[in-house]
């Protein structure tokens, strides 16, 4: 290959991770610029007509634009050293689902964590938000494009349902998820084996951005967690290694009657923590399509990526959230794998998602399928 790929993103951006990690691990040669370099302000967005990340630009010039069609687009071309999706059907949905979740399902604790902690992140955060700002400002120009992206993403925060009120049940809910996922760490390098799927790559963007870099988080995760914080840098680490941290690793990924009990314990915990949120964003989309007629509207402001705001009963709480068709996007990757499955592995996939709590998953969809056109979502 003659020319790098380009990625623009940003070092604290969630959705950059992904891109980022898989680029690094399969050795993809690529040079990285904030999105505030002039090449992303005098080319890129004005191509895209939207400043968003992450966006790849190829060798041959074309543009792709967010983490999960970079990551598909790039293992289409076979630049993948380990396969992004598992072979063995029941496997390959249960990253799909994980995918779905840790994309979307871990957004409370990621922006508690970020936005809620100014003594110990704001100076981190204020440092780590520099490669997005345009070069040109100055100091004070750049103070107050930092004030503003963050205000932006404060409020993003409580669109999400992260509020005072939910503080402590997102602190508790995250607890879980660190415990559960360091009792399955201690018998995988990866979620499900040896090497890393699309799965991980889900569970990373939250993991690594927002809850492994910035300081209160970090040091949640490396005192309480410190098998989850080794896989966060695992997953990011380009150069092959051979480790020998595990009495007994798993070799190759796990195959559909082989899913361990604290694999099982973790999708459980997906069932309860995502599966009402996630419903209710398909009662309210149902809604919102009967509302729009023959030709619903694209998916822009006045609520950005959201169409509404959808309540849920969660940890014995009302909330609401914003509903993203994008959500919907990664969940019809899902979909169309089991409704493509033979019938013996759609029944083991069925019984496994039933037996964790995650029907709705399978089973509760829009009438309408979403699409993304020109870097929008829209409803086909």
């Amino acid at each position: 290959m003659n020319q790098d790929f380009i990625l623009y993103g940003m070092q604290a951006s969630l959705y950059t991770g992904k891109a980022r990690a898989y680029m690094r691990r399969n050795r993809i040669p690529v040079t990285e610029r904030g999105a505030g370099h002039p090449e992303y302000m005098s080319r890129i967005y004005p191509h895209m007509q939207r400043f968003i990340m992450p966006v790849i630009e190829t060798p041959e010039g074309d543009i792709i634009q967010d983490g999960t069609d970079i990551l598909e687009y790039l293992e289409g071309r076979g630049l993948g050293l380990e396969p992004l999706f598992p072979r063995d059907p029941v496997t390959k949905a249960v990253a799909l689902l994980f995918q779905l979740f840790g994309n979307e399902g871990l957004l409370r604790p990621a922006m508690h964590y970020r936005w809620n902690f100014d003594d110990e992140n704001l100076d981190f955060i204020k440092v780590s938000f520099a490669d997005v700002l345009p070069a040109h400002l100055d100091a004070a120009g750049r103070s107050a494009a930092f004030d503003h992206a963050s205000g932006r993403m404060r409020k993003a925060a409580m669109a999400f349902g992260v509020f005072e009120t939910t503080y402590a049940l997102i602190e508790k809910s995250y607890a879980e998820f660190l415990n559960l996922y360091s009792a399955h760490l201690k018998e995988t390098y990866f979620l499900l084996g040896d090497t890393p799927t699309i799965g991980d790559y889900g569970l990373f963007n939250p993991l690594y951005a927002h809850l492994a870099r910035d300081p209160k988080p970090a040091y949640l995760m490396k005192t309480t967690a410190p098998l989850v914080w080794n896989w966060v840098e695992r997953m990011n680490r380009p150069e092959a290694t051979e480790e020998h941290t595990l009495d007994d690793p798993q070799v190759g990924l796990y195959v559909g009657n082989d899913i361990p009990e604290t694999l099982k314990a973790l999708m459980t915990y997906v069932g309860e923590e995502y599966a009402a949120e996630y419903s209710a964003h398909v009662d309210y989309t149902e809604q919102w399509l009967a509302k729009q007629g023959a030709n619903p509207e694209k998916v822009k402001a006045p609520l950005g990526r959201g169409i509404g705001f959808a309540e849920f009963k969660w940890r014995g709480e009302f909330i609401s959230s914003v509903v993203m068709p994008y959500r919907f996007y990664l969940a019809q990757r899902l979909w169309d794998h089991f409704d493509g499955c033979s019938d013996k592995d759609r029944k083991t996939i069925r019984k496994l998602f039933t037996e964790t709590g995650l029907t709705a998953f399978l089973a509760k969809r829009p009438s309408r399928r979403v699409k993304r056109k020109n870097y929008h979502e829209e409803w086909a």
